[in-house]
């Protein structure tokens, strides 16, 4: 079991235990339903799969509803919007969903994987560095983790983020750039980033070892986690069991995910490989690297406003 699991996320929140059936709860959750929002890989993709969260909360008399997104930023967009409760995302998303609403909340992370997302050029390309993405067209999802990675990979390489011409692209279409020539180098994550590299041969420029941590975030409504501590405290045990069951068995996860995401085998298991896990409640040095983000995109004038993460960090029972 994982530590939060086991410190159960909300336990201490006595103050917030007037729960699932309080009037001021939106209509959907009274009705018994909490949505999860998730990417095409990754954990919640085999929370999904493996029912796991729904006989959880069926005690509750709570049902799940799954909705997809193609990155973080849509998804917490989603959130931010009330379409959906809960999600996960990399480091970049929360920042701007954060400085676009207060009602967010950092629930808990796992820890960093750094070799999860990367710069890559095309097997052929003449760069070989990121020193000499001068002047270059760089392809990634705006408002993504990659984004962080891309800026700070730069600047340890005495670049400026002006120096270079940045394309916004989903990863799909990113991916199409990539192919046809359209982008120089593109900015991604696993599974995407596993993909090019089998299918295609790209070559990494630079993983995100040595410049930026790389985490995932469980993250919710603000009201949402506030007003139902029971069910976010089984959404991370869920989370918990599903990361063990990963890392006992990752050869079973990759035959689970393949079919349902419709990845090939061979390119999960290099994601999966690269991928942490656990779970736990963010402590201060995750809080403060999460500030080294907010920080930085404010400064590039990416960011409306000064923000301060550690508000939006839920505490309750930690």
């Amino acid at each position: 079991m994982t530590t939060l699991t086991r410190r159960t996320l909300l336990a201490g929140a006595a103050g917030l235990a007037s729960t699932l059936a309080a009037p001021a709860l939106r209509p959907a959750l009274a009705a018994g339903e909490v949505r999860v929002g998730f990417q095409k890989y990754g954990t919640l993709v085999l929370l999904k799969g493996r029912g796991i969260l729904e006989k959880k909360l069926e005690p509750l008399g709570i049902t799940v509803k799954w909705a997809e997104f193609a990155a973080g930023p849509q998804m917490l967009e989603a959130l931010n919007a009330g379409a959906i409760d809960i999600g996960q995302t990399g480091e970049a998303p929360p920042i701007f969903a954060q400085a676009a609403s207060d009602n967010l909340a950092y629930i808990a992370n796992e820890p960093p994987a750094p070799k999860g997302e990367a710069i890559l050029v095309p097997k052929d390309s003449p760069i070989q560095s990121v020193k000499e993405l001068k002047g270059k067209i760089v392809g990634l999802n705006k408002g993504s983790n990659v984004h962080f990675l891309l800026v700070k990979a730069l600047e340890k390489n005495g670049l400026a983020y002006s120096d270079i011409t940045t394309k916004f692209l989903p990863p799909a279409d990113a991916r199409a750039a990539f192919e046809k020539g359209a982008i120089d180098a593109w900015a991604i994550w696993d599974p995407f980033q596993a993909a090019a590299e089998v299918a295609v041969k790209a070559r990494t420029l630079t993983t995100a070892e040595g410049i930026v941590p790389n985490y995932q975030f469980y993250l919710g409504s603000r009201k949402f986690a506030d007003a139902n501590p029971k069910v976010v405290t089984a959404l991370i045990a869920a989370i918990g069991e599903t990361n063990d069951w990963i890392q006992k068995d990752p050869a079973a996860a990759v035959a689970e995910l393949a079919p349902s995401t419709g990845i090939p085998a061979p390119v999960l298991a290099i994601a999966v490989a690269r991928q942490s896990f656990g779970v736990a409640p963010l402590t201060d040095k995750v809080i403060a690297d999460q500030q080294a983000v907010a920080d930085t995109f404010f400064q590039l004038g990416l960011l409306p406003k000064k923000i301060v993460v550690a508000d939006a960090v839920l505490r309750s029972g930690l």
